[in-house]
């Protein structure tokens, strides 16, 4: 061992260390016990109905407060724990309402898809959007880290990126996903499909922290599809509604209603149904 290394070492005991970390493991059970109370059976079995929802329910607050605790040490900040975990609790009969609409999206546009007990227990897709939905509540409450942990132990799994802090409506379709990335200021509407490798990302990071707060990401309308390997940047670009936008196509600027986009930036209008 050289000099530089042992005095690399003497100096690394002097630093402050934290034994405060969020466990994978906590963030897998607390994500599990609220996807076991949305989808009943499907993460576990389910005995003695009446009991099993309130237990259940104790265990995700508690989980959630233990998670909260850690959080709070590593921020150095004080939390209202119960006021958290109620407004959490609160949210829970939205979101199921909401993911059943995703559900929905997910069957009626995958031929693939034999059942929606597959896409619950299958589809990528599902899992990056259901964990998505859980952090956004966070997010909207103003807890930092955990949500993001929450996304990041999606992508780990998924290969799909989605910020908690984008909007996202109801009827979302991701099919196969893998490479999606979604920004934090991102805004989708209603029964947007979304296909691999797609990025709804930022114009420019080169001004850093001076960007935060801005509307760095692209807003989405309703009815839209975006096919695999499209690029679409900037908080400024728009695409309208029901406009189609082909593989591969790069976009930073907006696009009107009923538009149909093609890689080499050519644009037309759908065709009318017949």
């Amino acid at each position: 061992m050289n000099d530089i290394v042992k005095q690399w070492l003497i100096d690394k005991r002097k630093q402050p260390i934290s034994n405060d970390v969020i466990s994978m493991e906590d963030i897998i059970l607390f994500l599990a016990h609220v996807k076991a109370i949305l989808f009943p059976g499907f993460v576990e079995s389910v005995d003695a109905e009446d009991d099993y929802f309130i237990n259940l329910l104790n265990t995700i607050k508690l989980e959630l407060s233990n998670l909260l605790d850690v959080v709070s040490k590593i921020e150095n900040m004080t939390f209202d724990n119960d006021k958290i975990i109620n407004n959490f609790i609160d949210q829970l009969p939205l979101v199921e309402q909401t993911l059943r609409t995703d559900i929905e999206a997910l069957y009626a546009g995958d031929p693939a898809a034999s059942s929606t007990t597959e896409i619950i227990l299958c589809y990528p897709g599902l899992t990056a959007i259901f964990t998505y939905r859980i952090a956004n509540i966070l997010y909207k409450l103003m807890v930092p880290i955990l949500p993001r942990a929450l996304s990041e132990y999606a992508h780990s799994k998924t290969g799909i990126d989605i910020h908690p802090g984008a909007t996202i409506g109801k009827y979302f379709f991701i099919d196969h996903g893998t490479g999606i990335v979604i920004g934090q200021t991102c805004e989708i509407g209603e029964h947007v499909k979304i296909y691999q490798g797609v990025t709804l990302g930022a114009l420019s990071l080169r001004a850093g922290q001076k960007l935060k707060g801005s509307k760095r990401h692209p807003t989405i309308k309703d009815n839209v599809t975006i096919y695999s390997g499209a690029s679409i940047f900037g908080g400024e670009t728009i695409i309208g509604n029901n406009t189609t936008i082909g593989s591969n196509a790069f976009i930073t600027s907006s696009i009107e209603d009923d538009m149909v986009v093609t890689i080499q930036g050519q644009k037309k209008k759908h065709k009318p149904k017949e």
